[in-house]
């Protein structure tokens, strides 16, 4: 008995706590969107990628280089006066041709695209894994309150024939039977408790709250008679899913890269004034500089390789992400149609009726209208249904991440 009174303590202490979180899952995913940690930090890895745009924007700096003499042996430094010394300057500037700075305006273009199409894939993964936790959380403390509710029942069973052993109306048997049942409730409870931490653990997490917070889902099971049309919502797919556009934007920007190293096998020119004082054929010589280099040896052709093969396998890449997503649609949507099959409103009147049996079970053992055996047959198999139920309601929101996963958007409402 103590060991049962320090069970369901423990199963409803959480409860009970003053900084308890009612919350239903929209009011979940608000705290999400705003206080998650992981969420943030590749928001700034998206940030970091579009400052790097501006920077290939830029002008190469101009270049000054000069040439003086520090002492001319008659105990001045830096003395150019009256015709004296030696000063040479040259200013260049760097040309970029075939188009270069454009191609690599548009590289770093594409890297912004594929670090938002990874933030909205992150953003995607844990929307899901909310979700997942969220209605996992709300399944096990349906179970909780049904293992502490038989726990209850049965509980009060072993006292009353307790009772009745003592002045010999009931057999030990009996009582030893009880017992072990109970034994095995507190053990469900106990390892429903275990996952119960668990689970409020990683939700404590996802949504950056209290540690001393304990979070109470809010969820009602809805079957939606939505239309789900499998071409339209793959469409939808390819427009939101980060997984799929991360791989898009990859092989797009391959395409680019090869571009880029074809035009950095063209010569860039670098064009220049220079001013010489005294050593040139003619006093305060002025002239223009230009140079380039002559792609005799290195005419970036491992680079061009390289680029061309790097196409090819993320096109690979991008054809089987594109296989993928259409089998994650259509399979997503063959689970959701299943899931709701189980949850129809004739089975939702058998459950009903299951519990007013139940009832009317109980009170038959207790009026010894009913057998021991009997009794606990009808207990297992009560609790075993009462059980599945809260599993189908699970599985039907678990198809429904399923299926706004599959498609990277909200599809139905959980």
């Amino acid at each position: 008995m103590l060991l049962t009174a320090s069970l369901i303590g423990f199963a409803l202490t959480a409860r009970c706590q003053t900084d308890t979180l009612h919350l239903d899952f929209k009011q979940a995913e608000g705290l999400f969107l705003k206080n998650n940690l992981s969420l943030l930090a590749q928001k700034y890895n998206v940030e970091a990628t579009q400052a790097l745009i501006q920077q290939a924007k830029l002008w190469d700096n101009p270049t000054l280089s000069t040439d003086q003499n520090i002492h001319d042996g008659n105990g001045k430094f830096f003395d150019h006066s009256n015709g004296n010394g030696q000063l040479y300057a040259q200013l260049t500037q760097l040309f970029k041709t075939a188009g270069k700075r454009g191609k690599e305006i548009q590289v770093a273009k594409d890297d912004a695209q594929i670090q938002q199409a990874e933030f909205n894939d992150l953003l995607r993964n844990l929307h899901y894994n909310l979700l997942l936790d969220f209605a996992q959380l709300s399944n096990l403390i349906e179970q909780s309150k049904i293992y502490t509710g038989e726990i209850s029942s049965v509980n009060n069973l072993i006292s009353g024939v307790s009772k009745s052993y003592d002045v010999g109306n009931s057999s030990l048997k009996d009582v030893i039977r009880l017992k072990a049942l109970l034994y095995g409730l507190e053990n469900d409870l106990v390892e429903n408790s275990r996952q119960l931490n668990d689970l409020q653990s990683q939700l404590k997490t996802l949504l950056a709250t209290s540690q001393n917070a304990y979070i109470v889902p809010q969820m009602e099971t809805r079957i939606s008679d939505q239309p789900l049309d499998a071409n339209a919502l793959i469409e939808k797919a390819k427009a939101n899913r980060g997984d799929y556009l991360s791989n898009q934007y990859q092989y797009n920007q391959a395409g680019h890269k090869l571009a880029l190293q074809k035009a950095l096998a063209v010569p860039d020119v670098t064009v220049g004034v220079e001013y010489d004082q005294h050593s040139s054929y003619a006093p305060n010589y002025v002239g223009l500089t230009v140079g380039l280099p002559l792609p005799l040896f290195n005419r970036n052709q491992g680079n061009i390789k390289s680029a061309k093969s790097t196409i090819q396998s993320l096109q690979a890449t991008y054809k089987n992400s594109e296989m993928q997503l259409n089998n994650d649609v259509v399979s997503a949507i063959q689970q959701y149609h299943l899931s709701t099959q189980l949850l129809s409103k004739n089975e939702t009147d058998f459950y009903q009726q299951y519990d007013n049996l139940f009832n009317n079970m109980f009170k038959a053992y207790k009026q010894r209208q009913l057998s021991l055996v009997e009794f606990i047959d009808f207990f297992d198999s009560y609790k075993d249904t009462k059980l599945k139920v809260i599993n189908q309601q699970y599985n039907l929101q678990k198809a429904i991440a399923d299926l706004n996963f599959s498609v990277g958007a909200t599809v139905i409402n959980p």
